[in-house]
C-alpha cells in the first residue's frame, strides 16, 4: 500500500553533501526571546522546530549539527521556556520552539508561551518550514493535533519527523508510519513526506539535514 504521507527517501549523494556541508559550518546560540519584540530581524532562512516536552527536540537539533550540547537537553518537562535562536552559518536560522505538552509551569506562563507562539507562527516571513517531531513510539497524540492545527490556521508549512526510531521494531514503526499519515490527512499546510530519525544512531539526520539545505538553496 502507497502512503499518502510516505517515509522520505534517503537524498542522493550531490543533496546529502550540501546537508553537510551546511552543517558543518559555524552554528551558534544566538539569543532566547521571550516576547515578540525580541525576535532577531527576519533578514535570513529560517525553520523551526516544534514538539511535545521530551520528543528529543534538543537531542535531534544537535545530532543535526553535530555539536553535543549546543541545546540544553533535560528530563524536565517545559524546560524550554523560550524561542531559542541558533545561527547556521551567517544567512541562516534554527529555531526552537517552547515544548508543549505537561509543561511543569504556572497556567499564566504557559498561556504567555502559546501566545508568544501563535505571533511568531503567524507574523515571520522568512519561515520557510515548521518541522513538528513526533514520539515514534506514540504518534500523533492531542496536544500535537493541536499543534498542527495552529500551524494550517497560520498557513504555516509543516513536516513531521519522528523521532526515537531506535526505540521501536519494524512491526511497530509501520503502523506508527500508517497511523500519522492517516493522521496528516486534510492538513493543508502539511508536506507530504514524513523524516524517520534517531538521534542516537543518526538514522535520518542526513535527510533532514538535505531538506533544510535544499530549502536555504
Amino acid at each position: 500500500m502507497t502512503l499518502a504521507f510516505p517515509e522520505a527517501p534517503a537524498p542522493d549523494p550531490e543533496a546529502a553533501e550540501a546537508g553537510r556541508l551546511l552543517f558543518a559550518g559555524p552554528v551558534a546560540f544566538l539569543k532566547g526571546v521571550v516576547a515578540i519584540d525580541g525576535l532577531p530581524a527576519p533578514d535570513r532562512v529560517e525553520v523551526c522546530f516544534a514538539g511535545r516536552s521530551n520528543v528529543g527536540k534538543s537531542s535531534l537539533i544537535n545530532a543535526l549539527t553535530g555539536r553535543k550540547a549546543l541545546a540544553r537537553a533535560s528530563n524536565t518537562p517545559g524546560r524550554t521556556q523560550e524561542i531559542n535562536f541558533f545561527a547556521l552559518g551567517s544567512a541562516h536560522y534554527l529555531v526552537d520552539l517552547p515544548g508543549y505538552g505537561h509543561a511543569e509551569a504556572p497556567a499564566p506562563v504557559v498561556a504567555r508561551w502559546q501566545a508568544l507562539l501563535r505571533a511568531y507562527l503567524a507574523g515571520r516571513a522568512t519561515l520557510r518550514r515548521a518541522f513538528v517531531l513526533i514520539d515514534s513510539r506514540h504518534g500523533i497524540l492531542k496536544t500535537d493535533a493541536e499543534i498542527l492545527k495552529l500551524l494550517d490556521r497560520s498557513a504555516v508549512p509543516f513536516q513531521v519527523v519522528l523521532t526515537k526510531a531506535d526505540k521501536i521494531g519494524p512491526a511497530q514503526r509501520a503502523r506508527t508510519l500508517a497511523a500519522v499519515a492517516a493522521a496528516l490527512q486534510g492538513h493543508p499546510a502539511a508536506f507530504p513526506e514524513l523524516i524517520v530519525t534517531s538521534a542516537e544512531t543518526g538514522e535520518g539526520i542526513p535527510t533532514l539535514r538535505a531538506t533544510i539545505a535544499a530549502m536555504a538553496a
